[in-house]
Formats: structure tokens, sequence, C-alpha cells
């Protein structure tokens, strides 16, 4: 499997203009976070993340349901941990992971007043998510107005009291925190203050990302969730303006909170995350969806490999058919995909007639381009191998890919996931270094 390394910065002569028009992504420099054995940040590949949807009592649902994840390809997964006994509930599932199956990245979801719970998990898992907005849980009054400085100040203070001894415990073990913000749960202070705002958003995380840099613990990665888009987008623009100013590096997640599901829930995600993205900003994902959470995780690779940022399955590339094409066109794109999906690294372009085919597809690593009525070319590279009956096409394909060396067989004959081939070979690549 091939993942691709953040590229550098141009020193071309003409690095301004190029700069402008750069066809690869180059990301934001952010410090390394270590959870569990993945690193996120630090130029390492974006990590994908999702949450299982059992209850953190059911130990046996919650095993099985980590490791549906896992072998999805989900490299950290979440629970939730909403009291005391499932949060002394995740020794017992870390413990039984471990035995019947292997250690996965675990992360803790801790919300409502949640110290108590917060510095139990921490003993059992690698990285604690808590909500600003909850974690020291202020029932919003019907008749307040305002918030004065001192009242708002006083909540900050009991704000880091209660953070305090979470954040020591997960600096002397060495363990992560995730500073996750949703809009739909400012801290009611926020609201009065900042509005109902991604400026609100931000500051949250601030106040929080403050008392972890006075207390020497840096371990920290950061999201700002919204289930509206552009909301999400100028929150995440904002942080990064805001820690660019505060020469801050951390590392941030992104995703678009309650995004539905089907096809539009995939979009939605895909609007926001894939927009980040492209600008450079972004070290994990999760792509969340109101369906199986091991759904998610072919959107996540899908989104990483469209973007040149993960290459995690074959690229097709592929024409979208019309009266020059000489041959069915969605029937053969489905028998190659059929055929060659569970391999990874490579590109493989189906084009419909020699129009447009050999220029489009001239970066692939081999094409089938319908020549005449009946007969298809095989491509490796710009370079023309053969022509043969169509009916004969995908079987040369393979051969051809055979030859190079770069066949491998499906496991146990099935077709492999695509997505999740080979991920514990994933080479973790920092910054300015080749894969």
């Amino acid at each position: 499997m091939q993942t691709l390394s953040t590229p550098p910065v141009s020193n071309s002569d003409n690095s301004a203009h190029s700069a402008e028009f750069e066809t690869t992504i180059v990301r934001r420099k952010t410090r390394p976070v270590q959870v569990g054995n993945v690193t996120i940040g630090g130029g390492h590949p974006v990590v994908v993340q999702s949450m299982i949807n059992e209850d953190t009592l059911d130990i046996d649902g919650s095993v099985a349901g980590i490791r549906r994840l896992h072998e999805a390809g989900c490299e950290i997964v979440r629970v939730t941990v909403p009291s005391m006994a499932h949060a002394k509930a995740l020794a017992t599932i870390k413990a039984k992971l471990s035995e019947t199956y292997q250690t996965v990245p675990l992360v803790a979801d801790v919300h409502h007043n949640g110290m108590k719970i917060a510095l139990e998990v921490a003993k059992h898992v690698d990285k604690v998510r808590i909500n600003p907005g909850l974690y020291v849980f202020e029932k919003p009054e019907a008749d307040r107005t305002e918030y004065t400085q001192t009242e708002f100040d006083n909540i900050g203070a009991k704000i880091r009291q209660t953070l305090e001894p979470l954040v020591i415990s997960l600096r002397d073990q060495g363990k992560a925190m995730r500073i996750g913000v949703n809009h739909g749960s400012l801290a009611e202070r926020m609201l009065f203050t900042y509005g109902d705002t991604p400026e609100g958003m931000v500051e949250s995380a601030l106040e929080f990302i403050r008392i972890c840099e006075s207390l020497s613990f840096y371990n920290i990665v950061i999201s700002l969730k919204a289930s509206r888009v552009p909301v999400m987008l100028a929150a995440y623009r904002l942080m990064v303006k805001r820690m660019d100013a505060l020469g801050m590096n951390y590392p941030l997640h992104l995703g678009v909170t309650e995004a539905g599901d089907g096809e539009y829930g995939r979009i939605k995600s895909t609007a926001g995350i894939a927009t980040l993205l492209s600008m450079g900003i972004g070290d994990t994902i999760r792509v969340s969806l109101t369906e199986a959470p091991e759904k998610e995780i072919p959107v996540c690779y899908s989104i990483l490999q469209a973007l040149g940022l993960r290459k995690t399955m074959v690229e097709y590339v592929a024409c979208p058919s019309c009266g020059r094409t000489l041959f069915n066109l969605e029937d053969v794109l489905h028998k190659v995909r059929n055929a060659t999906s569970h391999l990874t690294g490579l590109d493989i372009a189906v084009m419909g007639c020699i129009v447009n085919g050999p220029g489009e597809m001239a970066d692939a690593d081999y094409g089938y381009v319908g020549k005449q009525a009946g007969t298809i070319a095989l491509y490796r590279g710009r370079e023309e191998i053969k022509r043969v009956p169509e009916a004969q096409g995908v079987e040369e394909l393979i051969n051809l890919i055979k030859e190079d060396g770069r066949w491998v067989e499906p496991e146990d004959g099935a077709i492999a996931n695509p997505s999740t081939a080979t991920l514990a070979a994933e080479p973790t690549t920092p910054v300015g270094a080749t894969a």
C-alpha cells in the first residue's frame, strides 16, 4: 500500500506563481500526537476514526463493534462513557480486545460534569475526548440577559479547577486529549459573549487549550464540529488563523456532525472534510453517518484517495460515455473493478474511444481503450501494448498486470475491501520526507 507524504513547498524561481496553481496539497505543519500506536499530525498520514454505537456496558457487543470497525480500516475507535459504570467497563473491554483480537487505540467520550468519569477512563484508554460546552455544565437560566466579566471569569476558574486533575493524569501517563467543540452545545456564557458563532466555538477551544498549556500538556487534538457545512468550515479556518497568530500547531480532527445517511450524508460530509483537506487543514477525520459505523470507513478512504492524501485502493479513471463509445463502458468498468479492486497503488483507465482516451489516461499505469467495434487496446502508461478482442479485454488486462509483477491474488479467492488492504503496513512519513 502507498501513502503519499506531504510534498515540500516549491523552491523554484517561479514559486509564487506555481504555488497559486499547485496541484498537490501542501499540508499544514502540526505537532505529532500519539494515540496508542497511531500518530496524529506531524506530517503522518491523515488518520481515519469512527465510533461504535453499542452500550459500553455490553462488553461483548462493544468488543465486537470495535473489532468490526478496526477490520474495516478504522485506525482509532471512540466509545461513549456516560457513567462511572461505563468507565470501569472499559478496563474489561480493553483486556478482552487484547486477548481475543489485538490492541486497538481507544478514545473515551466524556460529557456532562465528567471529571470523575474522565479520571477513571484515563486509566484505560489512549485518548479522552471532552466537550468544553458540557464538561462543566451550567444549567441555563431563563431570565439571564448577560454575563458580567466576574461571572464569566468565575466559571472559567471552576473549569480550570475541574479540568486540571485530568490534564495532569493524561500528561503523566503520556496520553492524549481531544478538545471537541460542538456548535450545538456551546456553553451559555460563550453564547452570551460571542453569540452562536464560529468565534464562540474557537474561543471555547482556546480556553481549554490555555489551561492545558499552563500545565505543560501539549498532547492535544482539536475539533470544531457543526451540522452545517459553512459553519464548520468557518470555525476550522478561524481556528487555524488564531492558532497561527498564537504560535500553536495542534492537529485538527475534521468532521461534519449529524450529517445524516445515504448519498446526501456522504456528500455533506465530503463537502466539509474535503474542502478543508484541500487547503492543507486536517490530520484526522470522521464521516458521521446515521448508519452502521463501519459504513463510514470507505467514505473516509475515498475522500483521502480522491485528494491524493492516501492511496489505499486502485484509482479508476473512466469517461462518462458518449455516442463515440465503442463498447458498453459501464459494464466493462464494473468487470475491471471486480477483477482488480483488491489491488493497491495502481491507476487503471477505462476509456470508451481514442478521441480523448489516450490523453486523459496519460498518468494511468494501465489503460483499456476502445479502438474500433469489437476491439480494444491495452496500454502500459502511454504505450500501446496490444490490441485484443473485446471479449478477452479484461483477462488480457490482468495478464499484462501479472507480466509486470504487480498482480496479487485476492485473499481466499475473494475480492478484498480496497479501503482496508494492507493497512497494517501503512508508513508514517514525517513532513518533507519521502514515502
